[in-house]
């Protein structure tokens, strides 16, 4: 079986006792270093081994997580990765799409999947998983299995010898998917893999302390309206000011340009198993599902 090909790092900051996308990783044995600043040093090490610790050669710069997300881009430069892999630190847990359904999977697969996908194609600057929330099963609605040429949220595989960075103070995901689609790349965003994340402003830590308290909302969907005039608008969503993209992101339609070394007749793929925890599966109907899905049906 193939092993996971990019480095990844998960950028944290005040969660060392709910670090849940590296709590997962570690339960998955997924490799990765946890990014944190040094006077948290000695809280993340009560928690976490040695080993998996990176620390920034600064701290509370007050610019929320775009000085570490750069750190990490700097780091994977002088590894001579092609790509690597920034996750935020608050995803529960991730999940496959099968027969209209959403399963819970261990995260050296989607990971594993996201980057088979995205090496097949010359022109794609930035890949990851979507939110499990927005793949909904619906009746008669197909899913696609990715959305091409929007934004890429929390879990992001991007392309390390981009001319662009991470810049600004808030939206960062957003802003730097748009630079990408402005300098003609590709963004693919995979809805047959997922991410189960906290929502925002929901744990403590992050950004709630540097950005989100007070008007930080409106002040971070203004600021990235004033960078991009012409496709952004603030509105409220959810109760709350929200960044909206202009025709839905319709206006970035550059495709997907398939690499031609690859045999695309004679692409592999990993076979899916489930297994039942320790308490079994209870459900007729769950039992039948992972037997149709164990024995390829």
């Amino acid at each position: 079986m193939s092993k996971i090909k990019y480095p990844i790092f998960i950028i944290s900051k005040g969660r060392y006792d709910v670090g849940l996308t590296a709590n997962m990783f570690l339960k998955d044995k997924v490799p990765f270093k946890l990014v944190i600043e040094p006077q948290e040093y000695k809280d993340y090490a009560r928690y976490y081994d040695e080993k998996l610790l990176l620390t920034t050669p600064f701290s509370n710069l007050g610019q929320g997580s775009i000085p570490v997300r750069n750190f990490c881009w700097d780091l994977a430069t002088e590894m001579g990765a092609e790509r690597h892999w920034v996750f935020d630190d608050n995803i529960r847990y991730m999940q496959a799409w099968y027969k209209g359904k959403r399963v819970h999977c261990q995260a050296t697969l989607g990971i594993k999947a996201v980057e088979k996908f995205t090496d097949r194609y010359e022109n794609i600057a930035i890949s990851g998983m979507n939110y499990s929330f927005f793949v909904v099963p619906k009746e008669n609605v197909n899913i696609p299995a990715y959305i091409l040429n929007t934004k890429v949220y929390s879990n992001l595989l991007i392309k390390t010898d981009l001319d662009f960075r991470w810049r600004g103070r808030y939206n960062e995901d957003t802003d730097l998917c748009l630079q990408a689609l402005s300098k003609g790349y590709c963004t693919v965003q995979i809805n047959n893999f997922m991410i189960q994340k906290n929502q925002t402003m929901t744990m403590k830590g992050g950004n709630m302390t540097e950005l989100y308290q007070g008007d930080g909302r409106l002040v971070m969907s203004k600021s990235l309206e004033k960078n991009w005039p012409r496709v952004v608008e603030t509105s409220r969503k959810w109760g709350r000011p929200q960044h909206h993209i202009k025709k839905n992101w319709r206006q970035f339609n550059t495709q997907l340009i398939p690499k031609k070394d690859i045999d695309w007749e004679n692409i592999e793929q990993e076979k899916l198993n489930i297994k039942a925890t320790d308490k079994g599966i209870k459900s007729d109907h769950l039992r039948k599902f992972v037997d149709e899905i164990n024995a390829g049906i």
